[in-house]
């Protein structure tokens, strides 16, 4: 079983290697721009998924690629000037600062398009359906964000970060090539992550759970959700040590 370290690197070359359509054009400056940087959670959950699921990891990379090419596409939306107006992502210009507004747009978009047609590059059309379905969740996620909708905190979060995080277990599976009826266990652990993902995050921001519930309480929601996330791995008859740390991780993370 492959580290989370060596997982990530692999997944990183995986990336660099892509080769974008040529009806791009220029637009794959800013599309490799976006895609620089950022921990590559989430394709390395799929990865550490499907190998613990019995597949392959090669087999799983372009899956992978895909949950990182949707989630660069919802930063580079998320930081245009009509949504959260953030002219730095990762230390650096945004994608609108560096090119500006329009080509950000196009590039967004460009990356949407290019991790359907990664996941749509398997046998089965299943791994296209799930990361649509996530997708679909997270812009309604951030729909009801932007809008200031009266709506419960953990349903906002758990359409706008967890719907692409449990989608990493799910893409992770069908390229395993696990059957339908034997997710069950896997999809309840994957229920887990965006929340403890999210929950982290706002502690460090200050903002959404540790606003309404204090710096304490929300940590002890860290606390809660990474139990469950580990009770749940436990229950599953594989080797989950990878995906142990990854949890781990997570549940401590400072940046």
């Amino acid at each position: 079983m492959l580290a989370p370290d060596a997982l990530r690197a692999l997944l990183e070359e995986h990336l660099a290697g892509l080769s974008f359509r040529p009806e791009l054009h220029g637009q794959e400056a800013s599309m490799r721009y976006a895609l620089t940087g950022g921990k590559r959670v989430r394709g390395v959950i799929c990865l550490a998924v499907a190998e613990a699921a019995g597949g392959s990891v090669d087999e799983a990379l372009s899956a992978a690629a895909a949950l990182e090419l949707v989630h660069a596409f919802s930063l580079v939306h998320d930081d245009l000037p009509a949504l959260d107006n953030d002219a730095e992502r990762r230390g650096r210009p945004s994608v609108w600062a560096e090119f500006g507004e329009a080509a950000a747009v196009l590039a967004g978009d460009a990356l949407l398009a290019e991790g359907l047609r990664q996941a749509l590059s398997y046998p089965t059309a299943a791994l296209g359906r799930e990361l649509v379905e996530a997708t679909l969740g997270m812009i309604g996620g951030q729909y009801l964000d932007i809008t200031g909708s009266d709506v419960d905190l953990a349903e906002l979060h758990r359409l706008k970060t967890g719907r692409l995080f449990a989608a990493s277990v799910g893409l992770g599976l069908w390229a395993a090539g696990v059957a339908e009826s034997e997710q069950a266990s896997w999809r309840a652990f994957a229920e887990e992550l965006g929340l403890l993902f999210q929950v982290v995050d706002d502690v460090l921001d200050g903002d959404g759970y540790a606003a309404r519930l204090g710096v304490d309480g929300a940590q002890a929601l860290v606390a809660e959700a990474a139990t469950r996330a580990r009770a749940r791995l436990h229950a599953l008859d594989v080797d989950t040590a990878v995906l142990a740390t990854i949890i781990n991780d997570l549940a401590v993370r400072t940046a």
